[in-house]
């Protein structure tokens, strides 16, 4: 997605407008440092059965990105399906978990939310643990846990585009792994990250912000996909509402402005 940019005079107009809508976001001194965030791996098996650490290695590598991005380790929540295992202590990865994570940090930071899942998915939802998140209960949870706050939601997992419709609203983005009919890749024993995150990993040092990341991560997993052969592609799906459409590229990644 590609906008043309305002005049400068109408840019500073706008901006100023837009972080009058959250103002919390002004005040920070880094747009993300009053941003509640969770990111969740949701499973720690492979495809063919054996344990992975894939989907823990990108909670950890995915978080740790976050917060050289700004938000801050205070308002950032881990869950792992086996937390005893790792040194950073994440949260056991269930439903009514990542809930109070997500309301109870989002109480503390009110600038905006992020949720970040990577795991095994089915056309019904994501997998966390041993239930599904469908996408209307991640909805309801977004909604409750953050309002009308600027929310990014990502989903790593076969199938996520099926959250698109559900948590398509004005005041979100949403990025998915694969359509909605399509697999996604890299979920093996011996992979270090499912293909989606690690083209996240990978792209998050180059983005000025989450829209133009969005793109990035879309080319790297096509680009990867060709490399290793892998067929059907599985075409990341990024939806971004009106509403945020011009607001979100004034939250800089990296600290230099669009």
């Amino acid at each position: 997605m590609s906008r043309r940019g305002p005049s400068v005079g109408a840019a500073g107009l706008f901006a100023a407008l837009c972080l009058a809508i959250w103002p919390a976001a002004a005040a920070a001194a880094s747009p993300f440092a009053d941003w509640a965030a969770v990111v969740v791996a949701g499973d720690d098996h492979a495809h063919s059965g054996a344990l992975t650490e894939a989907f823990d290695n990108a909670r950890r590598d995915v978080a740790r990105a976050l917060v050289g991005a700004g938000f801050q380790p205070r308002n950032l929540r881990q869950f792992s399906v086996r937390p005893e295992r790792y040194k950073d202590r994440p949260a056991k990865s269930s439903l009514d978990n990542i809930y109070d994570g997500l309301a109870e940090a989002a109480r503390a930071a009110p600038g905006g939310c992020l949720a970040y899942f990577s795991s095994h998915g089915a056309p019904e939802g994501v997998l966390v643990d041993d239930h599904v998140l469908a996408p209307g209960v991640l909805d309801a949870m977004l909604e409750q846990a953050c309002g009308e706050r600027p929310t990014v939601a990502i989903i790593s997992a076969c199938f996520s585009g099926v959250f698109v419709p559900a948590l398509a609203a004005n005041n979100r983005m949403v990025l998915t792994a694969a359509r909605p009919d399509r697999s996604s890749f890299g979920c093996g024993e011996a992979d270090r990250y499912p293909y989606f995150d690690d083209c996240f990993l990978r792209t998050f040092g180059q983005a000025r912000n989450f829209p133009h990341l969005a793109g990035l991560v879309q080319a790297c997993v096509a680009a990867r996909e060709v490399e290793t052969q892998m067929s059907p592609p599985s075409e990341p799906q990024f939806w971004i509402g009106p509403r945020l459409a011009p607001i979100l590229p004034l939250y800089p990644l990296h600290g230099v402005a669009p």
